[in-house]
């Protein structure tokens, strides 16, 4: 057998001690922020959300829409805010009403459209998650 210097052996015990500490640490890190693998389909249904509500806030910032808003007592810029609030599922609810609308059917589909925002924004400020139009008035629980 040979003899090893004292302070090798020293580093030698510490050097094991680390090891055997940071080995036995790993697992329970990967258990405290665990990456799993993300399905596809959950990075498409993500990116068609953005999207549509990207289409959604673009239909918002035609000038007709913006009027017809205005005339109803919505501020524009308040319904913008508001998209940006809503639910994918609703996002997505609002961009197949919008995509059944007749194309280049003229005032009256903005109109309509106009009209569905109104409704969505004044359910939302009667079920009290919006503060939009002044004369809804909730009442105390």
């Amino acid at each position: 057998m040979s003899m090893m210097h004292p302070t090798i052996r020293r580093f030698t015990a510490l050097l094991l001690t680390g090891l055997m500490l940071l080995s036995m640490a790993a697992p329970i890190a990967a258990q405290g922020n665990p990456a799993g693998m993300v399905a596809t389909e959950t990075l498409v249904e993500e990116m068609r959300g953005e999207q549509m509500r990207a289409e959604l806030q673009a239909f918002l910032a035609r000038d007709e829409v913006r009027d017809q808003l205005a005339r109803l007592g919505v501020d524009p810029t308040e319904a913008e805010q508001r998209v940006d609030l809503l639910t994918d599922q609703e996002v997505a609810e609002m961009h197949g009403r919008l995509e059944d609308l007749p194309a280049g059917a003229g005032l009256g589909t903005v109109v309509g459209a106009a009209v569905l925002i109104f409704l969505v924004l004044l359910v939302t400020d009667i079920l009290g998650f919006t503060d939009v139009y002044p004369f809804v008035t909730r009442t105390a629980n």
